[in-house]
């Protein structure tokens, strides 16, 4: 009898022991779905589609991938910059502070067929003498002219069933002239006119007016201020109808208006100008923009910088840049050789820039 009683006991004992190892391995497999199921939603997130931007899909978006292998290679930060060969693309007041006469012209290398060609000169201006430093000009002014071309060639034409017919192509251009005056020795102005031509398809074209206002403040000898809108009241009108006929349309695209506010700081000590530049727009973008250029030597400088900070976007990516300059004098003329490189996201590969400048 007792013996049942323990054969009894033990046999409950070994039931319960079994429901509840069956009771916890039911927990710990609920336990694992549960967090299959959050790092499923978690992962849903970390990859989902990145967040669109309207930025680089509006009117005009070659005009904002930057000038010359000098601009480029520093991130596009150069709207406080007064010291070496400059351009009124980033800031029409800069003109005014440009030593010499300045010539320069890049050409792109680019994937996807595509081109980007840079054009510009510019001269500072010095009228009469101050009345209270006779080795000082009255009033300094300074004027810059260029042109930025852009273009998609080898594109493949086909017919309504497919067909190819033959091979076409894009051209789109700025053409611009800035003005500035220094109205004192720390503070200048600058006005910028461009005109916009793009030729879509063979009778298919547009064209563009815009312009850009800059200020420059120098703060002391080492670091300067500016501030600068750009493409105001720009925008193209398309109208299809000379190739459609009635069903064709009429269409405007506008340009994002860009406020920018930059400063450059220069450290004399190890030949080191470092810049950093906030731009917002009305595409609802908000980017952040440092360079740096390093004199290694006279007639060396290297540059790194960083474009397209996004602080409201991530899924924007940042673009890296670096480049080099480098001079020689001959017949009494400085003659500049530049190169840049800017990491093209979406890019089967990068963007390569290389210059010529003179110094006249």
């Amino acid at each position: 009898m007792i013996q049942k009683i323990v054969l009894n006991i033990k046999n409950v004992v070994q039931y319960k022991s079994s429901c509840g190892e069956h009771n916890r391995t039911s927990k710990l497999t609920k336990l694992v779905n549960n967090l299959l199921i959050i790092a499923f939603i978690f992962s849903s997130f970390l990859y989902a589609q990145p967040e669109f931007s309207k930025y680089n899909s509006m009117a005009g978006s070659f005009s904002r991938m930057g000038f010359g292998a000098r601009g480029m290679g520093m991130g596009n930060s150069m709207g406080a910059v007064i010291d070496g060969n400059l351009v009124s693309y980033y800031n029409p007041a800069l003109a005014a502070f440009q030593n010499g006469n300045y010539f320069h012209t890049s050409y792109s290398f680019l994937s996807l067929d595509r081109s980007l060609n840079f054009l510009n000169f510019t001269k500072k201006f010095e009228f009469g003498k101050s009345k209270t430093d006779s080795t000082k000009p009255r009033s300094t002014a300074g004027i810059s002219l260029g042109i930025i071309n852009a273009g998609v060639g080898d594109i493949i034409g086909t017919d309504s069933q497919g067909e190819k017919f033959g091979t076409l192509s894009t051209s789109e251009n700025q053409f611009f002239i800035g003005f500035s005056n220094r109205f004192s020795e720390k503070f200048a102005l600058g006005v910028g006119l461009k005109f916009y031509y793009y030729k879509l398809y063979e009778d298919i074209t547009s064209s563009a007016f815009g312009f850009d206002i800059g200020a420059l403040y120098i703060y002391n000898q080492n670091l300067t201020f500016a501030a600068t809108i750009s493409d105001i009241n720009t925008k193209y009108k398309w109208d299809t109808s000379s190739l459609y006929g009635v069903e064709g349309n009429s269409t405007i695209n506008k340009f994002p208006l860009l406020m920018k506010f930059s400063s450059a700081y220069k450290v004399n000590s190890l030949n080191l100008l470092s810049t950093i530049e906030f731009e917002h727009s009305n595409a609802e973008t908000d980017f952040l923009r440092i360079g740096v250029e390093y004199n290694v030597v006279e007639p060396l400088f290297l540059r790194w910088g960083l474009d397209r900070i996004s602080l409201g976007n991530f899924d924007i990516p940042v673009r890296p840049t670096f480049g080099f300059s480098y001079f020689r004098e001959l017949a009494g003329l400085n003659f500049g050789f530049d190169y840049a490189f800017v990491l093209e996201p979406y890019s089967p590969f990068d963007q390569h820039i290389i210059g010529i400048e003179l110094i006249f």
